[in-house]
């Protein structure tokens, strides 16, 4: 690991035996949907914006409507799919079945309102019957490189009647044996909890379960004033606790297996969720968090005050929002890239990232978290020189040589971003810092040492 500017880069830690996207862009970029049959347009878009990882429940209710009948339809159409479009599929199993467990009464913590529903799994018979059903799973989808996760957000109201760790653990346990008796090589991650709750996680690591885990997904959510670079407090933390239960020699990376800010009226702008959604990504690289899901592929309906209808990429139509076209030009600027380290600028809140990728030009993504402004970096430019500078909707390259460098470069306004100018000489690169971030492409150009703080 490097650490520059107090953030550590971390390569270390991914479990290399595991199929895990690598921490090369795009393979750790991902959405999640809610749709199985058809929706061929939408995985052309999802293909199209660079997207790598689809995840989506495999629901067990719905596969096994009969006792030890199993319906793969659904699934079968859209791993085809997906598989047609190079995109890897994360499949959440998931939710319970009448078939082995009673309705119960659970209360929404939020209204107060009262609701019957099916119990989680909680009793042998039930257990036992999940785990046989995720086996068959793996089993029908082996080789197909599935990321499969152990339930969604357990410590919250997705479990019934109430959260309860100790329940969640047992079937957990039982369903990663199952799997790992049907598919040695299965990819298996959890507990994908509703935000980072270090008790409730403490508890589920302890019972031995990250001897079967070869990642651990957490939903990083948090309050819209916090952007995605405040994660990295809470990944330090997780870390570890990760480091302290899992078996000796065994490094689990965290995974961000749900996330995201939505844009309606009490939420964030277009143009704030389109820069969260291309920094969360980078932020994650950047404290290693090789996969990011961002949460979600489409808005879910049209009340511009509903939050749930507003987490989208694209609009029910799909019609692409900034969001879209942030993550596209993420893609495609960075493709085959990874971070290689965080220049050192004077300031916390300012991002200046280096990537790297093996026989090609240096790549900058520069943003900052405070107010825009200017910053300068050192470096070492030969006697010709380019630059390509690009945001979501504008790029601009200039070629220069002779041996009075002297480069300006006015880059146009984003949204309601304010346009930004990028200067270079000889030895400095200036540059103004925004919140959605720009990418450069330097040839005939190194770094200089950073600047230490």
């Amino acid at each position: 690991m490097r650490a520059i500017f107090g953030t550590m880069v971390l390569t270390a830690g991914v479990a290399a035996a595991a199929d895990l996207p690598r921490a090369v862009i795009p393979e750790g970029v991902g959405v999640n949907i809610h749709f199985t049959r058809g929706h061929t347009n939408d995985l052309d878009l999802i293909a199209a914006a660079g997207i790598r990882c689809v995840r989506m429940d495999l629901g067990w209710s719905g596969i096994e409507r009969q006792r030890g009948v199993y319906d793969w339809s659904a699934y079968d159409e859209l791993t085809d799919n997906l598989d047609r479009r190079g995109l890897r599929a994360l499949y959440i199993l998931d939710y319970s079945n009448g078939l082995y467990e009673e309705t119960v009464a659970t209360r929404n913590p939020v209204t107060g309102q009262e609701h019957r529903d099916v119990a989680s799994p909680q009793h042998p018979e039930s257990v036992e019957a999940f785990a046989r059903w995720a086996a068959a799973a793996a089993a029908r989808y082996r080789g197909r490189r599935v990321l499969w996760e152990i339930w969604n957000e357990p410590n919250i109201t997705f479990w019934k009647p109430k959260p309860d760790v100790r329940q969640y653990n047992t079937l957990a346990l039982a369903t990663c044996r199952a799997i790992r008796a049907a598919d040695p090589a299965a990819t298996i991650i959890g507990p994908a909890t509703s935000e980072i709750p270090m008790a409730f996680l403490e508890e589920h690591f302890a019972s031995g379960i990250l001897a079967y885990l070869d990642a651990v997904s957490v939903h990083p959510y948090r309050n819209y004033s916090k952007p995605p670079e405040s994660a990295a407090d809470e990944y330090r933390p997780l870390r570890a606790l990760i480091d302290r239960h899992a078996p000796r020699g065994r490094k689990l990376p965290i995974l961000s297996g749900e996330w995201g800010y939505a844009s309606h009226n009490r939420g964030v702008s277009l143009d704030t969720q389109a820069a969260f959604a291309a920094r969360q990504q980078l932020a994650n690289l950047l404290h290693g968090v090789p996969l990011s899901i961002w949460y979600d592929w489409k808005n879910d309906g049209t009340d511009p005050a509903e939050r749930e209808h507003n987490f989208g990429l694209v609009y029910p139509n799909l019609d692409p929002k900034p969001a879209y076209e942030s993550l596209r030009t993420l893609t495609t600027e960075l493709a085959g890239y990874r971070v290689f380290e965080r220049l050192a600028t004077g300031s916390a809140e300012d991002y200046a990232v280096v990537f790297r990728k093996r026989g090609a030009p240096l790549k900058l993504a520069l943003w900052t978290t405070g107010q825009p402004h200017a910053i300068e970096i050192p470096i070492r430019s030969k006697s010709e020189v380019s630059i390509q500078a690009v945001n979501r909707v504008n790029r601009n390259e200039v070629n220069q040589s002779g041996s009075a460098m002297k480069v300006a470069l006015q880059i146009a306004a984003v949204g309601a971003n304010p346009p930004q100018t990028l200067t270079l000489d000889r030895r400095r690169l200036g540059v103004d810092l925004g919140p959605e971030p720009l990418y450069l492409t330097l040839t005939g150009i190194t770094l200089a040492e950073p600047r230490r703080p």
